[in-house]
């Protein structure tokens, strides 16, 4: 299946459909992980009980908007582009930062508010003095989002949806997706998908190669692990060339060796950005994909927008959090000089 010639031309470059989480940072030591019986340095699911509690016994914290759909989409405003966010929260304080943060952005975000019990998603993150971080992830509404919730006239308007395979988990989101990909493609737009996790390949590889097998996904986003998981191949080269052949555009980033990407079956390889000191890998992958996105949308080549790409990533790995810092602007306008 291939999407139809699109019939208008489009008002917003991206659509992103994705986890509305807000990351809660504090300072810790480990007497207080070890109060809390959390693992140190590790990530774990957490339930609204609990996020409840540790959000009241953490000290003095920082809130910062994340998930991952929509840190790309933070890249790609600062990178110039028109972006609207589709996700989840509650009318809750949290959800209250999160649509302020994405607002202030320049991304239009319209989803409304869920009222009730469901707290807006966080993510309670723990930083000791030896820079470890200790997570602890609640999804709360972020997984709720409904087919309804949609807004098919804004879906339509963007020149490409871009999907979080983490949101894939839940059953609401899931339907939400596949109906935002029929009225993608129905519209003629292009769909971008970035994989997220090994853990979500092992649990939806059927709908993920099903989706593929079917023509539905323009660009598909990976890392190594990732790809390899999804092919079902231990060598990354028979895995990439298992699944580019699938898909127009298969990008897969491989940390400090760079990232390749297969267009129409050309491949193209970009090394990694250099970096004077790698603080927080929090969000690497996701401000990769705001550089090439954004190279491609201005008609770059593949090789320029492997550059971006990588640019932005070594941007946001050079300080805490998700999102950047720099001027996204200045760092391209200087690459491409």
């Amino acid at each position: 299946m291939t999407a139809s010639v699109p019939t208008t031309p489009a008002t917003l470059d991206v659509v992103a459909i994705g986890n509305a989480i807000v990351d809660v940072l504090a300072r810790s030591d480990d007497a207080f992980l070890a109060e809390h019986a959390l693992t140190k340095g590790g990530m774990q699911l957490i339930d609204a009980d609990m996020a409840e509690n540790l959000y009241a016994d953490m000290g003095q914290a920082k809130e910062i908007s994340g998930g991952s759909a929509a840190n790309t989409l933070a890249g790609l405003a600062a990178l110039g582009k028109s972006c609207g966010f589709i996700g989840q929260v509650n009318d809750d304080q949290l959800g209250a930062v999160f649509a302020h943060d994405v607002r202030a952005l320049g991304i239009r975000f319209d989803t409304p508010a869920v009222q009730g019990d469901i707290p807006t998603a966080r993510c309670l993150i723990l930083v000791t003095p030896d820079a470890q971080r200790t997570m602890n992830t609640f999804l709360g509404a972020s997984q709720f989002l409904p087919e309804q919730a949609l807004d098919l006239d804004l879906i339509r308007s963007a020149g490409i949806l871009y999907l979080e395979g983490y949101l894939w988990d839940p059953t609401q989101p899931r339907a939400a997706m596949r109906a935002a990909i029929d009225a993608a493609r129905g519209a003629g737009r292009k769909v971008a998908f970035t994989l997220s996790d090994n853990f979500v390949i092992d649990r939806h590889r059927a709908d993920f190669i099903d989706l593929i097998d079917r023509g539905q996904i323009d660009i598909l986003f990976s890392n190594e692990g990732e790809i390899c998981s999804l092919a079902q191949q231990d060598d990354f080269d028979t895995a990439v060339a298992t699944i580019a052949a699938k898909v127009p555009v298969l990008v897969s980033t491989c940390g400090e060796r760079g990232a390749i990407a297969i267009v129409d079956g050309v491949r193209y390889e970009g090394p990694a950005a250099p970096v004077a000191q790698i603080v927080d890998t929090t969000g690497a992958g996701d401000l990769f994909a705001a550089g090439f996105l954004a190279a491609h949308i201005d008609g770059r080549s593949v090789q320029d927008a492997l550059s971006l790409g990588a640019a932005a990533a070594a941007e946001v790995i050079s300080h805490w959090g998700a999102r950047p810092e720099e001027d996204l602007g200045i760092i391209r306008d200087k690459l491409f000089l």
